[in-house]
């Protein structure tokens, strides 16, 4: 028969501990909540009822009235541009992530010359706001006849900072070396390695980087804004903006095209919430 472990009295937090944890804890899940919330009631109003009734409250049902205004301010291009969004995040995650762990593997496991002044660029990397690198890339991807294509907006995505950042410290924390030794004097190499021992162990601590470079290629609107000029490759970012942009929009036509973009990154997150959990812990090795 199974027996359940319980806590230490002593490690137990107090009532008084639990009650304020669960205070701010409703807080912040009510931070969190309350745009969305409102998003859902504002995209149902029309453009009177959204000066004239309460934020928070419902006031008249203009659903099909909006959703009929935003497909025919885009011409029928929104579900389009949701699709482009998916497959610049979806592309630039699975590359990013693969391009983060491999780097972020040679950094912690391998030594190489300029290894410290690697490091470093990485690191003034994040610091960096990506702002400053728009223009330059621009002029780079023009050079090789890229821009106006999907590459101009997937291939910068994939190079991520951060993502090295947390492929190296997640291959630091759940990679030990005894076991690439192990593998190794199996006569495994190291691309053989890589993929078939490397990226099993970090499999959850990946999906924490994927959604990382999945939710800023979504929401990224600089690049896409310099490197785009086809109405069909817009992502629905860079569309959204251009209706509201437009003189006299329809605002509840736009919060609810804003309301359904953001659809697609809940499903994702749902869906990857147990992996993206495990991750923080993965690889975890007693030592």
């Amino acid at each position: 028969m199974a027996t359940t472990t319980q806590t230490p009295p002593s490690l137990r937090p107090s009532p008084a501990t639990r009650a304020i944890t669960r205070i701010v804890l409703i807080a912040a899940a009510v931070l969190f909540l309350a745009p969305v919330y409102w998003l859902i009631v504002s995209s149902t109003k029309s453009n009177p009822d959204l000066i004239s009734s309460n934020g928070l409250l419902f006031a008249g049902n203009n659903i099909v009235e909006n959703y009929t205004a935003l497909m025919s301010w885009t011409q029928g291009n929104f579900w389009r541009w949701v699709g482009n969004s998916m497959l610049y995040s979806t592309v630039a995650g699975v590359l990013g992530t693969l391009v983060s762990v491999s780097a972020g593997y040679a950094l912690a496991k391998f030594r190489m010359p300029g290894k410290a002044g690697i490091q470093l660029a990485i690191l003034g990397g994040l610091l960096m706001p990506i702002a400053l690198l728009t223009v330059p890339l621009y002029i780079f991807f023009n050079g090789l006849g890229l821009t106006n294509t999907i590459w101009a907006v997937i291939i910068p995505s994939c190079v991520s900072p951060f993502g090295v950042f947390l492929g190296r410290m997640f291959v630091d924390a759940g990679v030990p070396d005894e076991l690439l030794e192990a593998s190794r004097l199996d006569g495994s190499g190291e691309v053989r390695t890589f993929f078939t021992l490397v990226l099993r162990l970090l499999a959850p601590a990946m999906v924490t980087i994927f959604l990382f470079i999945f939710v800023a290629t979504w929401n990224n609107f600089l690049l896409p804004l310099m490197m785009l000029n086809s109405a069909e490759l817009k992502p629905v970012t860079l569309g959204l903006y251009g209706m509201m942009s437009y003189f006299s929009p329809q605002y509840g036509a736009v919060l609810q095209g804003a309301l359904l973009s953001v659809i697609p990154l809940v499903v994702l997150f749902f869906v990857l919430q147990r992996y993206w959990q495990s991750g923080l812990t993965a690889g975890a090795v007693k030592g």
